[in-house]
């Protein structure tokens, strides 16, 4: 076998990686595409990643069992003797893996398209006839607990619960819907069988595009993308393989830029609509493109259109973004029902509104500065391009010129992103010294620091966080905290994931590469990071300083709830000398506490959510009077809830000097900001991370450690 040795240089400057191309040869036949990429991937998995498992028959029937789930989730397609039948390709994969014919996901889309059939016509049969919603019955709808049918008509007993179910979540609002509207003027009355008959029908349009989408949408090529994909999270949850147009739209949200036709897209009764235009993008300067206008068709060039008929939002947005200067035709029909047929040459978007912004809290006599950072986000592409680290140092300048006496950084939601932007950004807010640990396959640990002394803000310093907050965040958040140098506040825990990828292309002439990907690449694991005190993030996450409950605490959706995740682990501490806050953050947390254990609004958030988790652990009644009780309490539950998240009496919020208008004359993207300052006036959070600010402030103004 020929082996091309290829050195892979990572970002960041953390190392390099070795690894090989490879040349697989059939008895007979050259590999096809499908067998490079299973060889490619299946030699990187192997040699590059952290913690490889075996590539044997116990790897093959996990990910055998593992993309039967992934393809028919539900269980409701897929018969029991279907996968008796598959089992013959159960300990295949791995061969595959090393070189052996593609077969298993062939012959698993043969038999899937074929029960997918029958399921459309089922469930068009079913949605045929009027449910009787006073027969006590359940359905089970967690798929975790149920078995593959064992017959077909198990497969229609469950698809008829299935559909029931959606039918009767339908037919109770339209019925509460005519209770409250009756008697008003203009007000139409329906009879309960015109109710249910509209319900069903509703529901058969939703599964009439479902089905569309399996047929049209989800192709031989997507099933294949998606075996791969299941091969490599089986190494670990992170490890993810993408095609080519995938890895591509990756990094358009890693970098905030693409090239596009600047128009915001939703999907619509199943249609893709386009919403609004962004100025003096190519959409706008055609003049032909306006809100409420449907996609029905995209074309590449000259190329035949694709038609959209069963796609979703995303798969239009890949379509539609491409590259530099290339045209793009979209065929459409305006809200008059005219077609038209529109053709542009893609320029340069700038999705601005994802990048780091601010605002100022008055609070009192105190000005207290924001700062709303989504993801650590950088331009690998463009060494001029935007870095969240340089963008944050902006904001910053801004706050201070605006006399701030303190800020808060809201990582919430903020999934992570470059490592090397996470470690410059935490050196604004300390003097130089080690900000994480990272460690490859080989167990060599090696520190990352900031090495700039220069401090660009040495104030009080607030870091809100969640459950979403994962990787780079918590990075971030970690070294905040073992330095001091922050209060930490959000939910228990932090997402927990502790694990670096790097994107290595699958190049069909030379194996593996940073530039070429044309067939597909792969987010590869290849190390893991730590605390500066040793202790991995992993699993665990970062604690909060001073937790706030949430509604979302219950939920299993950490990286601990996943099964494929990587253990946690500890490494040798790094010395590292701590920040001189000024203040006793143990008071901190104490007076913290007792406002929080004497708030009932946040006792109450902590039993609603707790309660609204249960709920998602059980049958659903389909009887009409059962289903229309447990629905009052969970609205009664969910209501109180948002109630709850609302501030009685709003913060006081408000834009930067100067930035009032920051998106005039985009009238959307305006409209976007001022309901982000709105929301911010409501955010009983934020109103928590003013209230700690104060208590810092109180007691004195941080400074830092004279080296």
């Amino acid at each position: 076998m020929k082996r091309i040795p290829i050195l892979i240089l990572l970002l960041a400057g953390l190392g390099y990686l070795t690894l090989h191309a490879v040349g697989i040869a059939g008895p007979s036949d050259p590999p096809g595409r499908y067998e490079k990429i299973m060889a490619l991937v299946g030699r990187m998995l192997e040699e590059g990643h952290f913690s490889p498992q075996a590539i044997d028959d116990a790897f093959s029937q996990k990910v055998f069992h593992r993309y039967l789930k992934e393809l028919d989730p539900e269980k409701n397609m897929l018969l029991s003797v279907d996968i008796e039948k598959l089992r013959a390709y159960e300990k295949t994969i791995d061969d595959e893996l090393k070189g052996s014919p593609v077969v298993f996901f062939k012959k698993t889309a043969e038999i899937f398209n074929a029960r997918m059939l029958e399921a459309a016509t089922l469930s068009k049969n079913i949605l045929a006839k009027p449910f009787d919603f006073t027969v006590s019955e359940q359905a089970e709808l967690d798929a975790d607990k149920l078995s593959f049918p064992t017959s077909t008509a198990e497969r229609m007993q469950r698809w008829r619960l299935k559909l029931k179910f959606m039918t009767l979540e339908r037919y109770a609002d339209a019925l509460e819907l005519r209770s409250k509207n009756n008697g008003k003027e203009g007000f139409v009355y329906k009879a309960d069988s015109t109710l249910e008959r509209e319900s069903r029908e509703k529901v058969s349009k939703l599964m009439d595009r479902t089905f569309d989408r399996l047929r049209l949408k989800f192709d031989q090529d997507d099933k294949f993308n998606l075996l791969v994909n299941t091969i490599t999270t089986t190494m670990d949850p992170h490890t993810e393989f993408m095609p080519p147009v995938d890895k591509r739209y990756f990094d358009e949200e890693m970098s905030g830029e693409f090239f596009g036709i600047g128009a915001m897209l939703q999907y619509d009764d199943g249609a893709i609509k386009i919403t609004s235009v962004v100025t003096g993008s190519p959409a706008y300067k055609s003049g032909q493109i306006q809100s409420g206008d449907i996609i029905l068709k995209v074309g590449q060039g000259k190329e035949e259109p694709v038609d959209l008929t069963g796609f979703m939002t995303t798969d239009a947005v890949k379509l539609i973004r491409g590259k530099k200067n290339t045209e793009v035709r979209l065929i459409i029909r305006k809200p008059s029902g005219d077609l038209k047929e529109v053709s542009m040459i893609r320029e340069k978007i700038v999705q601005d509104e994802g990048y780091a912004r601010s605002a100022v809290l008055k609070e009192g006599d105190a000005k207290v500065g924001y700062i709303f950072l989504p993801d650590f986000y950088a331009n690998f592409d463009d060494p001029k391009g935007r870095r969240c680290y340089t963008d944050v140092a902006k904001e910053l300048e801004k706050l201070k010129k605006e006399g701030v006496s303190g800020v808060i950084l809201d990582l919430r939601n903020n999934g992570g992103g470059s490592l090397y932007d996470v470690v410059q950004m935490a050196g604004l807010f300390i003097p130089e010294g080690p900000i994480v640990q990272v460690k490859d396959r080989d167990r060599q640990a090696s520190v990352l620091s900031d090495r700039d002394r220069s401090v660009l803000y040495d104030g009080p310093l607030v870091v809100m966080v969640n459950e979403f907050s994962a990787s780079a965040s918590e990075i971030f958040a970690a070294a905040m905290q073992d330095y001091g140098r922050a209060m930490v506040i959000g939910s228990t825990s932090t997402f927990g994931k502790g694990t670096v990828q790097r994107n290595i292309g699958l190049d069909p002439i030379y194996g593996f590469s940073t530039s070429s990907d044309e067939l597909g690449s792969v987010k590869l694991t290849l190390q893991k990071f730590y605390r500066i005190t040793g202790a991995s993030t992993q699993l665990r996450g970062v604690a909060a300083d001073i937790v706030i409950p949430d509604n979302y605490e219950y939920m299993k959706l950490r990286e601990k709830d996943t099964p494929e995740a990587l253990p946690w682990d500890q490494i040798a501490k790094t010395s590292f000398i701590t920040w001189t806050p000024g203040f006793d953050s143990e008071e901190i947390k104490k007076m913290a506490a007792k406002r929080l254990a004497q708030d009932s609004t946040f006792i109450l958030i902590g039993q609603t959510a707790k309660w609204l988790a249960d709920q998602n652990d059980k049958k659903y009644p389909l009887l009409l009077s059962e289903y229309q009780q447990e629905q009052d309490r969970v609205k009664a539950s969910v209501k109180k809830l948002e109630k709850l998240q609302q501030l009685r009496t709003p913060l006081l919020v408000f834009p930067l000097t100067g930035e009032e208008n920051k998106y005039a004359p985009d009238t959307a993207k305006q409209e976007r900001f001022n309901s982000w300052i709105g929301n911010l006036k409501k955010d009983i959070y934020l109103d928590q991370g003013v209230k700690v600010m104060k208590d810092m402030l109180s007691i004195k103004r941080s400074v830092a450690i004279t080296y």
